[in-house]
């Protein structure tokens, strides 16, 4: 009976030590994500990437198809760079960035709720939802009106919060909604349309990096959970609008109670 509790305890133990080992390897991913979508590319990191290798550098290994050959393309993207880019290279870098996450000159919002309000308005639902799932953990956005609370940096800082913070499977659970309920809706739309319309080849494979990086995730926490992912229409059903009830008027007649 000793043994198999000291056998247990040894368990447990391993599977914790698992689970902070994996944690940890995704945060640190989903924060160099989030560093690559937050600013423009300058030559310091662009020498670090192309030093270090993308692909080599993630803690998480892509296994799919479209995940490894986003990978090959990225990586065989930032090798082309010049060792040393010139100012031509670093502005046209800029300019992308600008077409892609600042002016939407190539009309594709790194912002969740353009691509779920029926409208395509910022500001909508979605930043209102995103907004309560921080705040039940104490965070918020510095400035919504600068950067709202459902723009993609946004989202993946708060996945990185929830790894660094919280290893364990309850966590696990509130990520996958998450990314269910939010950042899968959309991302992968707004990948690809990055990737047809912007102007240098960076942005393309960072875009679909990202996007095949977090369906990756994703599959990987259903299957330690052992839950299926939703499909796209039980998403959809269980994030339309609830229709409130309408309230029916109360009429009064002198001497008598409310009569409906």
């Amino acid at each position: 009976m000793g043994n198999q509790q000291t056998g247990s305890a040894a368990e447990k133990v391993a599977i914790d030590n698992a689970l902070a080992v994996f944690c940890a390897a995704v945060a640190e991913d989903l924060s160099l994500f989030a560093l690559l979508h937050d600013v423009e590319p300058e030559r310091k990191l662009l020498a670090s990437l192309r030093r270090e290798g993308f692909s080599t550098s993630l803690g998480l290994s892509l296994k799919s198809d479209e995940g490894v050959q986003s990978l090959v393309f990225f990586d065989k993207t930032l090798k082309e760079l010049p060792e040393n880019p010139g100012q031509d290279t670093l502005d046209q870098l800029a300019a992308d960035f600008a077409s892609v996450y600042l002016n939407y000159g190539i009309n594709a919002s790194p912002e969740e709720s353009v691509w779920t309000d029926e409208e395509n308005l910022i500001c909508q639902d979605s930043m209102f939802q995103v907004r309560n799932c921080y705040e039940s953990h104490g965070l918020g956005v510095e400035d919504w009106r600068i950067r709202p609370d459902d723009h993609l940096v946004m989202q993946l800082r708060f996945m990185q919060f929830l790894f660094e913070n919280n290893p364990d499977l309850k966590t696990f659970g509130e990520v996958a909604q998450f990314m269910d309920e939010h950042l899968l809706r959309w991302l992968m739309q707004f990948s690809n349309r990055v990737a047809n319309r912007c102007d240098t080849p960076y942005f393309a494979g960072l875009s679909l990096v990202t996007a095949y990086y977090c369906e990756e995730l994703r599959d990987l926490l259903a299957n330690i959970l052992d839950e299926p992912r939703p499909t796209l229409e039980e998403i959809e059903e269980r994030m339309k609008p609830k229709r409130r009830a309408e309230a029916v008027p109360v009429s009064f007649m002198p001497g008598m109670g409310p009569a409906i």
